[in-house]
């Protein structure tokens, strides 16, 4: 693949990315001055996205000094905010919610099912044990008695498993039971995501680029792993993290380095001088 120092940066009206070993490091943190790069990309104006399957109320907390200067493409796209303005909203229905929780609960004891609410997520009184991988994720969380008499306005559910075999749930269980008319990804080896059909990040940044009236070929997606492949696709400068595993290769078009070398900074700051840099 190509390095992101040969790609033409000068058109680029939004960079969108993700989040987990994208612009977190191993360890969670954030790229030093993330708020005055976000700033400095406004100025020359490019919009900056966090693309996630966190929900909003997270996301916001994580960028409070930039939260309305930018964009959140969350639960996978199952919600898309701009600058403070709310551009798109998905909902699962109760029938569907409710069918999925069963078949968690009974197909997949070993995990926790999370009912992700638009302002908080409910999980069963007995994931409270994994408390504090949940609130990596969900920072408002409800425990509840009977997760299935649960009533919440949710866009997405999600299962968190804590021996890391997402990939295996996904493949023998979830997406021969849901993947032909519900949208099912893993997010990583303990997540498995599950959205309305069409719902994916590269819906979400097709649903931004229309807010804004740019094109998709003006926009930078950052991503890692399989719920990053949709708008890696998408848009016309797919970036893939050095850190990312081989097989992710045949959706993006370029490297960059990787969330430990602080790579989506390292691609904000060439977009910066793409933008400062003299018409030839």
């Amino acid at each position: 693949m190509r390095s992101y120092l040969e790609d033409d940066l000068t058109g680029v009206r939004l960079v969108a990315s993700d989040m987990d070993f994208t612009l977190l490091a191993d360890d969670k943190s954030m790229p030093e001055d993330m708020p005055g790069r976000i700033r400095a990309l406004e100025e020359a104006g490019v919009v900056f996205s966090a693309a996630s399957g966190r929900p909003l109320y997270t996301l916001q907390d994580m960028f409070p000094e930039s939260r309305d200067r930018m964009a959140f493409i969350t639960d996978n796209g199952a919600g898309v905010v701009c600058r403070g303005e709310v551009v798109f909203k998905d909902l699962l229905d109760e029938a569907t919610l409710a069918e999925l929780v069963a078949f968690t609960l009974e197909r997949a004891p070993e995990a926790v099912p999370v009912v992700c609410g638009l302002e908080r997520a409910v999980v069963p009184a007995w994931g409270r044990a994994y408390d504090d991988a949940l609130r990596v994720y969900y920072h408002e969380i409800l425990y509840v008695d009977d997760i299935g008499s649960a009533r919440e306005e949710a866009n997405k559910f999600t299962v968190y498993f804590p021996e890391n075999n997402s990939a295996d749930a996904y493949e023998e269980r979830f997406a021969p039971a849901f993947g032909g008319r519900l949208s099912v990804t893993c997010a990583g080896v303990d997540w498995l995501d599950v959205m309305n059909r069409g719902v994916d990040k590269g819906t979400g940044i097709a649903r931004l680029c229309e807010h804004l009236g740019i094109s998709p070929a003006d926009v930078i997606a950052l991503g890692d792993t399989d719920n990053d492949a949709e708008m890696l696709s998408y848009v016309g400068h797919g970036y893939l993290m050095a850190n990312a595993e081989e097989r992710m290769e045949r959706f993006a078009d370029f490297r960059a380095p990787s969330n430990n070398e602080r790579g989506v900074a390292q691609v904000i700051d060439a977009v910066l001088a793409a933008r400062r840099a003299p018409a030839r």
